[in-house]
Parts: C-alpha cells; sequence; structure tokens
C-alpha cells in the first residue's frame, strides 16, 4: 500500500509540472549536479520536480545537498514575507525533510517557525519520508506530537507517520487536538462525527486522552454544539454499542468533573455525563463522587450532583448520615439556588423518614451560620417544623446552639421555638477594621554599572514595570551614557539584538527612523526604550528628534492627549539629549514609588548641575517642579529658602513653585446617557510660562463631551505613569479617566477599574469628585477583578481618612438610578468589603444609597434600581446590626409595610428592625477615621 502510494504522489508530481520523472533523473545524473538542480527546484517553488529528484538519489546524495538547503533558508530568513521566501518555503520543507538522517533533527526542520504558514503537504512529506525504517518514522512522529498545540504541526502528517510505522498513537496534547478538528472539522463530509469515530483504529485511546487533555472541553463544545451529532451524542451513543468501555468513559467523565476546570469546558462533559444516562446502580456505586462534586465544583456541574443525591435519597438508597454529609458541604457554599435546593430536599426526606431527624435537623442548622438571611430563615423554619421529632437531648441542645450565628431578629424567634440562649444586651458592637495605609516606597538609586543598567533595561523590555521600575532604568541610562557611551553601547549589545528596529528587515516597510517620525505615540514604557536605545544605536536621526522636540508632539484630540503628551514631551526630549547634549542625570527621577520628589532632594540636583555648568532640559525640570513635594509646608519652605540661595534662574523659579498656594479648579458635573462625569475648569498655576508647552496641557479645562472619537491609548500600560506626571493632584488625572472607568460598569468592559483604582487609592493628594466617581463605577463593574480593586480603593481611602462617604454614597444612589451601576454588582462588591471588618464604612455609604432608590420604589417610579434592591438592603442590614446603627432611613418603612415575603420586602423589614432596636442593646461601634452612625 505504501509503495502505491509513494508511485502515485512522484507521478502527479511530474504531471503537475509537465516534467516526467525518468527525464529530470535522467538529466540530473547526466550533469552530476543534483544538488543544484535540487537547490534550484527549492528557490523556484517546483514542489513536484523537487519529490521527483529525491526520489532519484541515494542517502549519500540527499545529504550532500543538505548544507545548502540550509543556506537557502538562512537566507529567506532575512526576507520571510516576500514573494520569494513565499514561494520556495514549501518546497524547501519537503527537501529539507529528506535530506536529514537524524529524527530530532527532521523533527525540528519539520515544525520549525519559519517554516509554519507555508509547509509542503502532509502527502508530499509522507511520500519523501516514507522509505525509511519504522522504528525511525516511530520516533519522528513522537517528536512531532510531543510539540505544543501551537506549533501547527499537521495532524495528517502525524496520523500517517503513525500508520506508517505501525508504533502506538501519541496522546499528547498536540495529536489529540489534532484529531478533534479531523473528526469534528466542518470540511469533513464523509458521514457523522459517529461515523469518522467509529472507523478510526485508535478510538479507544484517544477518548481516553480526551479526558486528561486540559482545554478541549470547550473546543469540543464549539466543534459541533450540543446537537444529534454533537461529540458527546457520538460519544454516548459508541459507547451504548459497546465500541467504548462504559465503565471506563463514566469515570474518566466524572474524574474529570472532579479535577474542575473552566465552566465551558466542564459543561461538555457534564452535557456527556446526562447523554450516558447513568443507571441507578451506577449513581448509587458513586455516591462519594456526587458528594465532593456537590461540595467543590462549579454550581451547573454541583447541581446535577446535588439532583443524583436527592434521588438516591428520596428511594431509601442513601443513608441519613450520608445525605447529612452532604448537606454539610452544600451549605458552606454561596449559591443561593444550591442551599435552597439542599434544604426543600432535606424537607422531603424527613417527610418520609422522621427517624432521620437526628442526623438531619443538626445538618440542616449549618445554614443559621450563612451569609444570606433567607436561607437562614428557611433552615429555622425547616428545624422548627421538624424538631418534635428529635429524640436526643444533645441534638436538641446542638441546635439551640447553632441558633447564636442567627441573625438578630431570627435569634430572636429561635429563644422561643429551639430554646436558644437570648442576646445579651450587654454585647458589643463589631469593631471597625480598616487596613493599614499603604506606606510609600522610596526609589532605589540608580544601578551603578553598566552591566546593571543593561539588565534593568532587558527586564523592563520583556515584562513591563511600574514607575519606580521605569524611572530607575531611565535615570541609569541618562547617567551612564554620560559617563562612558561606548561601554553602555557594549552592554547594551544583547539587549538591542532582539529589537524589532535593529533587524535586516524594514518593519513595516520602513526603516525605523521613519517609523518614530510617524507614530509619536510611547504607548508604554518599553515602547519609550526602543526610542532611546535606537537613538542611541544611531536609528533615529538628529533632524528627526529636533523636529519632534522643537514642533512639540501631534494633538491626538483625545480625554488623554494632555496626559499622553507631557509623558512622551519629556521621553523625547532625553532621547534628543543623548543625542545632542547628554545629562549627567534627570532633574524630575521621583524620590518615592507615586511620582512624588522631594524637595530637597531637587535642591541637591540642581546645586550639582550649576557646579558642572550642565544646561537644564526644559520638560525634565517642568516635569521635576510637577513632582515637588509641597504638603509639606514646613520642608517646603526651608527647602524654598535654599533653591532661592543657588543664585540660578531654575533655583528662583523653584522656590516661587514651593511658595505658591496651590489653586484648584472649578469642578462641575456633567451627565452622558446614564454616566454622570466632571468637567474641571482651567488650572491657574499649571498654565504660566514657567512650564513648557507640553506640561500646560495638564492645566487646560477637562470636558466630558470633547473626546475625540479616535483614541490610541487604550492599553492601560501608560496610565501609572499619568498619575506620576501629577502626584499630589490626582483628581486631575481622575477625570481625565473617568469615562474609561465607567465603561467597567456602563457597557461592561474589563480592566479599566483594576489599573486606575490602586493608584487613585495610593496617591498623595485629596480625593475629590472624579475620585469618588472612579471608586463609584469600579463598586458596579461588571468583572470581579475591577470590583475588587474598587474595594481596595474604598478601604484604602477610608483609613487614610480621605473617603467622604456621604458623597460616595449620593454618587452610587444617582448612578444606580440612572441604571450606570447595576444594584445586585454593588450589593456584591460592599458585602466584600463588609466581610473584612469594615462594616462601619460600608453602612456609611449605603444609608446614603438606599434613600435614593427606596424613594423611587415608594412613588412608583420606573427606573432600573428595583432588580437587586434586596440584596443591597441585606448588606446593609447586616452592617446596621454589626455596627448598632440606630435612627430612621427615609422611605424604608413604606416598602416594609408592603405585603408578601419577597426578599426586598423581608430584608427591608430587617434592617427597619435593626435601626430601631434599643439602644441599649449595644454599643456605637469604635471606628477609624469616622464613628457609625
Amino acid at each position: 500500500m505504501t509503495a502505491t502510494v509513494t508511485t502515485a504522489t512522484a507521478a502527479a508530481a511530474a504531471a503537475a509540472t509537465g516534467t516526467a520523472t525518468g527525464t529530470t533523473t535522467g538529466t540530473a545524473t547526466a550533469t552530476g549536479d543534483t544538488t543544484g538542480l535540487l537547490v534550484g527546484a527549492v528557490r523556484a517553488g517546483r514542489t513536484a520536480e523537487v519529490v521527483a529528484l529525491l526520489d532519484g538519489m541515494t542517502d549519500a546524495q540527499r545529504r550532500a545537498c543538505f548544507p545548502e538547503l540550509k543556506a537557502v533558508r538562512q537566507e529567506l530568513r532575512t526576507a520571510r514575507w516576500s514573494a520569494e521566501s513565499r514561494r520556495a518555503h514549501p518546497a524547501l520543507h519537503a527537501a529539507g525533510a529528506a535530506c536529514q538522517t537524524g529524527a530530532a533533527a527532521v523533527a525540528n526542520w519539520l515544525a520549525a517557525v519559519d517554516m509554519r504558514w507555508s509547509q509542503a503537504s502532509p502527502a508530499v512529506l509522507l511520500h519523501v519520508l516514507g522509505d525509511r525504517d519504522r522504528g525511525w518514522l516511530a520516533d519522528v512522529v513522537h517528536r512531532l506530537a510531543q510539540r505544543p498545540a501551537t506549533s501547527n504541526v499537521s495532524y495528517e502528517l502525524m496520523a500517517g507517520l503513525v500508520r506508517l510505522s505501525g508504533c502506538p498513537v501519541p496522546t499528547t496534547d498536540a495529536y489529540v487536538r489534532g484529531w478533534l478538528l479531523h473528526i469534528g472539522g466542518s470540511w469533513q463530509r464523509a458521514g457523522t462525527v459517529c461515523d469518522r469515530l467509529r472507523q478510526d483504529p485508535h478510538l479507544a485511546e484517544l477518548v481516553a486522552a480526551l479526558f486528561r487533555t486540559e482545554g478541549v472541553g470547550a473546543q469540543l463544545g464549539w466543534l459541533s454544539g450540543d446537537g444529534p451529532e454533537s461529540w458527546t451524542s457520538a460519544l454516548a451513543r459508541l459507547t451504548a454499542e459497546g465500541a467504548l468501555d462504559r465503565r471506563a468513559v463514566i469515570d474518566a467523565c466524572v474524574a474529570r468533573l472532579l479535577r474542575g476546570g473552566a465552566p465551558a469546558e466542564l459543561r461538555v462533559f457534564l452535557r456527556l455525563l446526562r447523554d450516558l444516562a447513568l443507571s441507578r446502580e451506577e449513581e448509587r456505586g458513586r455516591t462519594a463522587d456526587w458528594t465532593a462534586l456537590a461540595s467543590d465544583a462549579m454550581p451547573t456541574v454541583a447541581s446535577h450532583a446535588q439532583s443524583v443525591l436527592g434521588a438516591l435519597a428520596l428511594a431509601g438508597e442513601l443513608p441519613p448520615r450520608q445525605l447529612a454529609e452532604a448537606t454539610d458541604a452544600v451549605l458552606f457554599r454561596t449559591e443561593k439556588k444550591l442551599v435552597r435546593a439542599q434544604l426543600v430536599l432535606l424537607g422531603k426526606v424527613l417527610a418520609k423518614d422522621p427517624a432521620a431527624a437526628d442526623e438531619l435537623l443538626p445538618a440542616a442548622a449549618r445554614a443559621f451560620g450563612h451569609e444570606d438571611s433567607d436561607a437562614q430563615e428557611r433552615a429555622l423554619k425547616l428545624v422548627e417544623r421538624h424538631v418534635g421529632k428529635v429524640t436526643a437531648a444533645e441534638v436538641r441542645e446542638e441546635l439551640a446552639g447553632a441558633a447564636e450565628q442567627l441573625i438578630p431578629a431570627l435569634r430572636a424567634r429561635a429563644v422561643r421555638t429551639l430554646g436558644a440562649t437570648p442576646t445579651d444586651v450587654r454585647t458589643v458592637s463589631d469593631e471597625e477594621v480598616l487596613p493599614p495605609p499603604p506606606q510609600s516606597v522610596r526609589l532605589a538609586p540608580a544601578a551603578a554599572s553598566v552591566v546593571e543598567a543593561a539588565e534593568e533595561i532587558s527586564a523592563l523590555l520583556a515584562s513591563g514595570g511600574d514607575v519606580s521600575v521605569f524611572e530607575r532604568a531611565l535615570d541609569g541610562l541618562v547617567r551612564h551614557a554620560h559617563r562612558d557611551r561606548d561601554a553602555l553601547l557594549e552592554a547594551l549589545e544583547p539587549v538591542v539584538a532582539r529589537r524589532w528596529w535593529a533587524e535586516a528587515e524594514l518593519r513595516y516597510g520602513h526603516p525605523s527612523d521613519d517609523f518614530f517620525a510617524r507614530r509619536h505615540e510611547l504607548f508604554d514604557g518599553a515602547r519609550a526604550f526602543d526610542l532611546l536605545l535606537a537613538t542611541l544605536c544611531g536609528k533615529v536621526r538628529t533632524d528627526t528628534l529636533h523636529r519632534v522636540v522643537h514642533d512639540g508632539l501631534t494633538n491626538s484630540g483625545c480625554a488623554h492627549n494632555s496626559l499622553a503628551r507631557a509623558f512622551e514631551a519629556r521621553v523625547w526630549e532625553v532621547a534628543h539629549r543623548l543625542r545632542t547634549d547628554p545629562q549627567p542625570f534627570l532633574l524630575a527621577t521621583p524620590s518615592w514609588g507615586t511620582g512624588l520628589l522631594d524637595p530637597d532632594a531637587l535642591v541637591d540636583r540642581l546645586d550639582a548641575y550649576r557646579r558642572a555648568g550642565a544646561r537644564v532640559a526644559a520638560v525634565d525640570f517642568g516635569q521635576a517642579l510637577l513632582r515637588v513635594r509641597r504638603d509639606d509646608r514646613t520642608a517646603a519652605l526651608a527647602a524654598a529658602e535654599r533653591a532661592a540661595a543657588l543664585g540660578t534662574e531654575e533655583g528662583e523659579r523653584l522656590a516661587r513653585r514651593l511658595t505658591a498656594e496651590r489653586t484648584d479648579p472649578s469642578a462641575t458635573r456633567w451627565t452622558a446617557d446614564a454616566r454622570i462625569l466632571v468637567e474641571l475648569g482651567e488650572v491657574p498655576d499649571l498654565q504660566t510660562e514657567e512650564f513648557p508647552a507640553a506640561l500646560r496641557l495638564l492645566g487646560r479645562p477637562v470636558s466630558p463631551g470633547s473626546s475625540h472619537w479616535y483614541c490610541s491609548h487604550w492599553g492601560g500600560g501608560m496610565r501609572s505613569h499619568w498619575f506620576a506626571l501629577l502626584p499630589e493632584r490626582p483628581e486631575l488625572v481622575a477625570a481625565r479617566l473617568l469615562r474609561d472607568v465607567s465603561e467597567v460598569a456602563v457597557n461592561d468592559q474589563r480592566g479599566a477599574a483594576a489599573t486606575v483604582l490602586p493608584r487613585l487609592a495610593d496617591a498623595d493628594g485629596e480625593a475629590g469628585e472624579a475620585v469618588h466617581l472612579c471608586v463609584a463605577y469600579g463598586l458596579g463593574a461588571r468583572h470581579a477583578e475591577d470590583r475588587l480593586a474598587a474595594v481596595d480603593a474604598l478601604l484604602i481611602l477610608a483609613a487614610r481618612g480621605r473617603l467622604c462617604a456621604d458623597r460616595l454614597g449620593a454618587d452610587l444612589g444617582q448612578l444606580v438610578r440612572r441604571g450606570a451601576v447595576k444594584p445586585a454588582r454593588l450589593a456584591d462588591a460592599v458585602r466584600t468589603a463588609a466581610a473584612t471588618g469594615a462594616n462601619a464604612t460600608v453602612w456609611a455609604v449605603l444609608r446614603h444609597v438606599l434613600p435614593v432608590l427606596l424613594a423611587d420604589l415608594a412613588t412608583g417610579a420606573t427606573t432600573p434600581s428595583t432588580r437587586g434592591l434586596g440584596e443591597l438592603l441585606s448588606v446593609a442590614a447586616e452592617c446596621a446590626e454589626r455596627t448598632g446603627a440606630r435612627g430612621v432611613l427615609p422611605h424604608l418603612s413604606s416598602v416594609a409595610d408592603r405585603r408578601g415575603t419577597s426578599r426586598l420586602v423581608t430584608q427591608a423589614r430587617r434592617l427597619r428592625d435593626a435601626l430601631a432596636a434599643a439602644s441599649a442593646a449595644c454599643r456605637h461601634a469604635t471606628t477609624k477615621g469616622h464613628k457609625a452612625p
């Protein structure tokens, strides 16, 4: 069979080029220049001719050709996307594989990155390799299968080599994923998925590997959906037919669910488990597995396991002790649906088997400590209904003791029904717990040697870095370029060799100078260092640097323009000075990680410049003035005297800056669709001629309505540097980023709050309207990482005494009312904050949120704020109970007096009861920053 395929392939290849196999081989023999003919055919991209030439060569002749083929490959690498390269690569791919004898070398050649997107066909490769030893072929295929799936090694090639060698089928990630695509691909026309699987000789081994390979579940799902022709239906059908071992498939499927993973993946394996339709005996034999899944699996899988256990319990096939163990696990979960279903199941079992009360009621009492008060009430009702069936006195005592975890209103009821201990009127409320304020980190001195400086730059280019990393590396580069430029360039050689602008091939068809000249934007610290290193290496012309520094940077027209231009202007100025007049060091390098610069340090630097006769760079010095610390008035005035005594123009400017009063811009709230934004007026002290034009942009008005339709600052890599521009004035930065942060709540985007809010909370200036609105949007973000960042910011601002709870609560109330923030997301965020111990802080915020939403509810207004309001009331009630808050909340009674037992109504009643409790029941919480109202 192999010989037939080989002959046919060679004939077809010859026919495709119009060249007879015998004629070509004869010509090669006649001329004796087989290598020249082969290389010529490769360069011309005549794959069929290459195959014919290879068929006529001995092993020695093939090996002799390889050095020339290797040279062709190296040549084509310098212009990998050229027409010549694309034409030659398929033929080169086949020829290079055929002219090597080592299995490892052939596997490396076949899977090479530079040939990945222009390969020879699997049929051609199998033809030129098919005459090798079977053991050698097996070695090649297993080496190929060990490659990452992203290597794009052809499955048809690997499967063909397995067939030719007769070796065991590989079950690696790359092979299994290739098999999935081959069987389930939409291009397959012959039969159904089930038909193609039934014909596969390695079905059992590869199906078993499916359950061991991470990430294939999602691939299974999108390959064929969930209809009758899906993978799961096909596997279930083959299992029923006996083509697959049923016990092995069920065990592997359950084990895969137990291992956990991404929800999209687990849903596919759960679908397979359902399609397998386990018998009652099969389900009963895996009771421990169902209990483990109900305890730890994702909700959908846990719900299925719970239903299996419930069916077994109601059929009398699950002992009460095992049901109690499963109940302990389920009631520990936060998903309310699972908890409610478990309590309902217990009620049904107790109705059928009263003797199980001693085992099951203590398990039900685990819900007394659940974070959801509705779950507590359901559990209490269940225990109250069946407590009369308890026969052991110690069980009754256990139930009474567990009742101490109930919320106050339910505990008072448990005192009457279960004999629980009454609440001690002298109980002290929970103390407010806030995180310690973050400590600023002082910037380390610049690298002492060129080698260390090169290592820091290499690390920054590879993985990025914060303000501290960037500023330290930047200062080190400037210092060593001034001291010994040649030594610095030598140390940077390994770093420069890996940069795109150092390649011989032109990127985007332009030289690096042209690219930098056209694209002034520096999207992150790595791009900034690309410009600086390219300047050092002579890849950017002096006139380009001079033009950008002299003419200024292009106005992008977006809200970030002033922030981006200020940062970029300093980097371009540093690049220009590196070429024309290297600075001894930078003046604006901060003293602290937030960007603050100590005034005494700046005076010392100016003095060093004066003594060295160095020329001060305008943007660098302007940035230093923006960063210099002024909130410590004693230190600032003392440094101003020293600066004035220097007798230089820069010293006088620093003295004026340190002694001047800060002027804050006017702030106006601005509404757009569902958003609330902030419009800032001009900042007079940033508009003086003492600052270069690029920095004066920071003092211009901020209008949310003037955002340009296109913005190139979509990445978050520059945001930390923007906060370091004005470290004592975070409000000016927050106002420009407010629309970005609002997207996490309004349009469900990801990441903006997670990158902005931690820096806002760590900033050294006061938090104004824009900062509080940023936190408000973050608390209503769609994604958990953004909400957690907002919770951290809330707690840090409170710990530093910079949180205005009234302002934040009022903002949240309006944003929820307008639909920008969803109550359920806000409830999740504030519940997380309260769980850290910040109950008084959370209550201080919610007491201003709730009246706005309750007023709409009381008047019958149609707003997006109703859904999830019950969750907010639940968090508020818990915080009020823990802090001993008292008083009347406007419009609360009108909701609490409604009929029914909905979550909204029950939580409104709970909050009203907590606020109306006798003040002697508990003292006010001791708080840090403010007292609980």
